[in-house]
Parts: structure tokens; C-alpha cells; sequence
């Protein structure tokens, strides 16, 4: 991951470059604000990578020396069965619908999406490896 962290790295930095010198010359907000989110998003990727990197170290793809078997073996783990899937899309699906019927209904859904969204966020939050 070390090698994509620095590639997303170098590309947050080009997105940040040109984001100032955009702005300053250009004058343009709206311009301007989709490079900042470009470098935001670029510097996110990269910081991820990094964190994964530092905390797994370096995997078989990253030698030279490491042979295909070195990959075999389980990847990671893959829960088996969640209903916090389909709470999420129903608060997602209440939500949109409060957009046209009324902010009580909005409300709701926004309620039942952050519910299943933190429902899928903690639900193998002790498991181990």
C-alpha cells in the first residue's frame, strides 16, 4: 500500500497546487471549490493507504522476491449474513421521500439511515481476526 499511498499522495498534491494557483488567478468559486474536494478526496485515498501500510506492513505484490503462494490464504473477513444493509437503504428511501412529502418524513428517515449506517459501521466492531 505504500506505493499507492504515494501515488494518491502526489495526485492530492497536484489537486492542491492547483487549486491555489486556480483560485488566485481565476477568481472562480466554483472552480476552485471542486479542487479543493478533488485534493480532499486524493489526500483521503492516500492517507488510508498509508494508515493500512503502516498497520499490515508490506504485502506480497510490494516484493520483488515473493512468489504467488505467498498471496494464498484468507483475505479478510467477510460477514456472513446483516440486516443493516437493507435499515440503511430504508432510511435512505424514507429520507428522499421526505424531501417531497414533508420534513417530519425527511426526519424519520435520516433517523433510520443513521441508524443502519452506524448499525454496519459497529457490527464487527470486536470481532477478531
Amino acid at each position: 500500500m505504500k506505493a499507492e499511498a504515494l501515488l494518491f499522495g502526489g495526485v492530492a498534491l497536484f489537486f492542491g497546487a492547483s487549486a491555489l494557483l486556480y483560485g488566485a488567478w481565476s477568481r472562480d468559486p466554483a472552480g476552485t471549490a471542486v479542487l479543493i474536494v478533488a485534493f480532499g478526496m486524493a489526500a483521503l485515498v492516500s492517507f488510508f493507504c498509508a494508515v493500512q501500510y503502516r498497520r499490515r506492513g508490506r504485502r506480497p505484490q510490494d516484493r520483488g522476491d515473493s512468489e504467488v503462494a505467498d498471496g494464498a490464504g484468507s483475505l479478510e473477513f467477510f460477514p456472513p449474513h446483516s440486516p443493516w444493509p437493507v435499515i440503511t437503504a430504508l432510511g435512505f428511501a424514507v429520507a428522499c421521500t421526505g424531501v417531497v412529502y414533508g420534513l417530519w418524513l425527511f426526519l424519520i428517515g435520516v433517523g433510520v439511515l443513521a441508524r443502519g449506517v452506524l448499525g454496519m459501521v459497529f457490527q464487527y466492531a470486536t470481532h477478531r481476526r
